[in-house]
């Protein structure tokens, strides 16, 4: 029996379309899921959790970041991963600021122009993000400006270097499967021997 293939390009359109959906799916989800987490957990502790929850965030990126290069680069459909990696990163920064930011507005209420409660620290957390910053919250602070220029510069490293390492690793994945696709087959049954 002939071995299925693991080509994307070799797929059938309808399988083409349900692997698309799959990943759509599963990355959609994870993101929902970090939103809905970030709305649904008592961050009512911030002198505990501030610049704790931001390292450890940015940690959790980097992990989470690491984790998907390996496993882009061993996946049979790389490209496809390394999109599902970008779609379902995306969040978890965007929550682990949106919550810094929240916990200083709470320990801080003067950071910020005005009072954040989570929606407006997830809205000052994209605007910032993607450099629209609209104006109508700004951080007064030098507590917020630090964090703020932080998120700038991880931002910064997240479009560059962060996109550049995992499109390099749908490229490597994709140079480890053409390798593996066309590798000449071994010798007859009877040579074997």
């Amino acid at each position: 029996m002939p071995r299925p293939s693991r080509r994307y390009e070799d797929l059938t359109p309808a399988r083409r379309r349900r692997l698309e959906a799959a990943l759509l799916a599963r990355s959609v989800v994870v993101g929902v899921l970090l939103f809905v987490a970030y709305y649904l957990l008592p961050l009512n502790k911030p002198e505990s959790f501030g610049v704790l929850l931001l390292v450890g965030g940015l940690v959790l990126v980097a992990v989470v970041v690491a984790w998907q290069v390996r496993a882009i680069q061993n996946s049979p459909f790389p490209r496809l991963r390394g999109f599902q990696t970008l779609i379902s990163g995306i969040p978890l920064l965007l929550v682990v600021f949106a919550a810094v930011y929240y916990l200083t507005g709470l320990t801080e209420p003067d950071s910020f122009t005005q009072p954040m409660d989570k929606i407006d620290a997830m809205y000052f957390t994209v605007t910032v993000f993607s450099t629209v910053g609209f104006g109508d919250i700004t951080a007064k602070s030098d507590l917020a400006r630090t964090l703020v220029t932080v998120q700038m510069l991880v931002n910064l490293v997240v479009i560059g270097l962060v996109a550049k390492v995992i499109f390099g690793a749908v490229d490597t994945g994709m140079k480890k499967r053409t390798a593996k696709h066309h590798e000449p087959p071994g010798p007859p049954a009877a040579d074997r021997n």
